[in-house]
């Protein structure tokens, strides 16, 4: 256990009751650490809970929905009251829609930018409010590339994810301008297999995917909880297709305008109708009605990655640089003799 997990003692992770939060928390679950499991779905919340007592740690599972700020708050003072000082928190619940923009109505706009952009920051000003007067801390924001790179039939979920870049921006100037000792960080994600693809509200004629390459949510996992140990860094990309997406958007968005138009639709979806039975969770969680807990993993693994080999290169940079570093000089030293 690295040297930031060690100061881990009370960890909140909104959206814990499957995909990648669900991930996440059983990464973090150990003897010593208390985690707070903020979701609205009971039965995936109660299995969550137990992933954290089987690895030997202490869950509290508490329903919210991340789009009232009053229940947010309300839950962020319960675990100060039970836990004690909440280290980290880290936001990844969200929801949306798979449609072209003309059919997604205007209250699915509404309210998938209230669970997926203001569910952040409501996360995040309740955890200022009790981190700020201790002046310590960390805030973890769970992007993904589709904050830099909007694609066809996400719009509501790209929208959102470029907001929540914007406002963490604007707030670690101001941790900044006033000396906070308070650090937020950012985790930007490639597809992932995870239920959303199951459980979002979609108007697609054929069962939605994730773009490949795919990874299995464990990959987002360990990068999430090395940025919650370590939030010194502005942000961490996960997955090579992360990073070509961001840094290809820079160079040639029009470019990739012109190829999104092209193959953004086939490639997101599968050759399976939607199945009629299909929950949608924008407006209530999927696991309420049948009591059916999604997990953390989705429809696809057997076309996922378990492994990132530049997620263990950016997690391990300085040890990436040393490596690097050694062999340029082995390289020298041999061309000498």
């Amino acid at each position: 256990m690295g040297h930031g997990l060690r100061e881990i003692k009370v960890a909140v992770v909104t959206g814990a009751s499957g995909g990648v939060g669900r991930a996440t928390v059983r990464q973090l679950a150990r003897p010593g650490v208390a985690i707070a499991l903020l979701a609205r779905g009971r039965a995936g919340l109660d299995a969550a809970a137990e992933d954290v007592r089987a690895a030997g740690g202490h869950a509290v599972p508490i329903e919210v929905d991340m789009a009232d700020y009053h229940q947010v708050a309300a839950a962020g003072q319960r675990v100060e009251d039970e836990l004690g000082p909440i280290d980290v928190w880290i936001n990844v619940a969200f929801s949306s829609v798979f449609a072209p923009v003309q059919q997604i109505r205007p209250e699915e706009f509404r309210r998938t930018t209230e669970v997926a952009y203001l569910g952040y920051v409501h996360g995040t000003l309740v955890a200022l409010e009790h981190m700020t007067p201790r002046d310590r801390g960390t805030i973890v924001q769970v992007g993904s590339a589709l904050a830099y790179r909007g694609i066809p039939l996400q719009a509501a979920y790209c929208g959102a994810k470029h907001a929540i870049v914007g406002f963490t921006e604007a707030l670690r100037c101001e941790l900044l301008h006033d000396k906070s000792n308070v650090k937020v960080t950012m985790v930007h994600l490639p597809a992932m297999n995870t239920p959303q693809f199951s459980w979002l509200l979609s108007r697609l004629p054929r069962h939605a995917q994730p773009v490949p390459p795919i990874y299995e949510p464990e990959v987002a996992a360990r990068s999430i909880v090395a940025a919650a140990a370590r939030p010194g860094r502005r942000a961490y990309w996960v997955g090579t297709p992360t990073a070509l997406t961001i840094l290809g958007n820079r160079l040639v968005p029009g470019l990739l305008d012109r190829y999104l138009g092209r193959t953004g639709y086939d490639s997101q979806q599968t050759d399976q109708p939607v199945g009629p039975d299909q929950p949608a969770n924008l407006w209530q969680p999927a696991d309420g009605a049948g009591g059916h807990d999604f997990g953390a993993h989705g429809a696809f693994t057997d076309r996922s990655l378990r492994h990132s080999p530049q997620a263990w290169l950016s997690r391990h940079r300085m040890v990436s640089v040393a490596g690097v570093a050694g062999l340029l000089l082995g390289v020298l030293a041999w061309r000498r003799t």
